[in-house]
């Protein structure tokens, strides 16, 4: 049981982005996935999750086995995947409540009763620090950066999906956002086998969610892996010098 990524490479609108990935993911543990802007963190996320605008030139992607390489978002998604927006989009006219609810009850084999979601929200809102109002509004319609991603947050612990993408989930959050949204994340990983992937720039979000690997982007390439230090590493001296290493 994992996902894999074997020698993909992606391009988009006809110029290679990713260059040859190969990353394994299993079940139950945090992957951060680091890289200067433009190293091809987002486009690997994207192309994984079956954006069609990201195509796939070569290699493989494998979940629990099976080739999903061709498969259509829906098809990914129903089998676990999930992708936290780096930039979520509005959708004037539909409520937060009746978005996620359409989402989860795709996932399920017996939708849940409009009682019954309504009472798993509101639970799962007061653990985020969400006022309930909040899911009475359109989705993402003039919201703030934050509660853009709150709202992504919610929509994870909701579908609690096997694979879980975010993508700069903690840009533009402050500080005790960061820890709220992290302990929510973390809260979830206790009750299930959830592996997160971690796309981030700053170490901050990390320390609370404890990555088992880190992986550098360059160049739509990894060229680095390694465990919680070179986090460390990262911070004291940033990406040029691992960059400019590379080949």
């Amino acid at each position: 049981m994992a996902l894999e990524i074997n020698n993909l490479h992606v391009a988009v609108d006809g110029i290679e982005i990713i260059k040859g990935v190969t990353l394994r993911f299993e079940p139950g543990k945090v992957y951060a996935l680091m890289g200067p802007n433009g190293s091809g963190k987002s486009t690997l996320a994207q192309a994984l999750t079956g954006h069609p605008k990201y195509k796939v030139t070569a290699g493989k992607i494998i979940l629990d086995g099976k080739d999903i390489t061709a498969e259509k978002p829906d098809i990914r998604a129903k089998g676990g995947l999930f992708l936290s927006f780096q930039y979520p989009a509005e959708i004037s006219g539909v409520t937060i409540s009746n978005f996620i609810r359409a989402a989860v009850n795709a996932r399920r084999s017996e939708p849940l009763s409009v009682l019954d979601f309504h009472k798993l929200l509101q639970h799962k809102m007061a653990e985020l620090k969400m006022d309930s109002s909040f899911s009475k509004r359109y989705v993402n319609a003039g919201f703030s950066g934050g509660e853009k991603k709150r709202a992504e947050i919610l929509q994870l612990i909701m579908l609690q999906p096997r694979y879980a993408f975010l993508d700069e989930t903690d840009s533009g959050l402050d500080v005790d956002a960061i820890k709220i949204v992290a302990e929510g994340i973390n809260a979830l990983r206790k009750k299930t086998s959830m592996t997160i992937i971690v796309i981030t720039h700053y170490q901050r979000f990390l320390d609370y969610l404890e990555p088992d690997t880190v992986s550098i982007m360059g160049g739509g390439k990894i060229i680095a892996s390694g465990g919680k230090e070179l986090i460390q590493q990262i911070d004291e001296e940033g990406f040029e010098d691992l960059v400019e290493e590379t080949p």
